[in-house]
């Protein structure tokens, strides 16, 4: 299919922001990406994902196997070829890191 090779890495992004947002903390019930976990996300222009992300606290009990079920949803995306998502603990996560919408969806405002 070579639509997919049209897909410019701005639009990619974009697409693997969408999905992004459909993934929740499991402790939290909002997406990873209004908690302000993701901190970068890469995208090159063959389609490789790069994401830089954390998670609310070190000790989180899906610190080994969440990294990998974000890449897997990722990987779902058309025009994405690989993706690889890196858990970063610099900066360390704060409540201020969440949207504003999501703030307001837990109350917090």
């Amino acid at each position: 299919m070579n639509d997919q090779y049209q897909i410019s890495p701005e639009q990619l992004k974009e697409d693997v922001i969408e999905v992004l947002k459909t993934i929740y903390d499991p402790e939290i019930p909002v997406n990873i990406y209004e908690l302000g976990l993701i901190y970068n996300i890469e995208i090159s222009t063959s389609g490789n994902v790069h994401i830089d992300m954390t998670l609310t606290a070190p000790g989180c009990p899906v610190a080994q196997s969440f990294p990998g079920d974000v890449e897997s949803r990722v990987m779902s995306v058309p025009g994405v070829k690989k993706a690889h998502v890196e858990l970063v603990w610099e900066p360390q996560w704060t409540k201020d890191m969440m949207s504003e919408a999501a703030q307001l969806q837990l109350g917090m405002f």
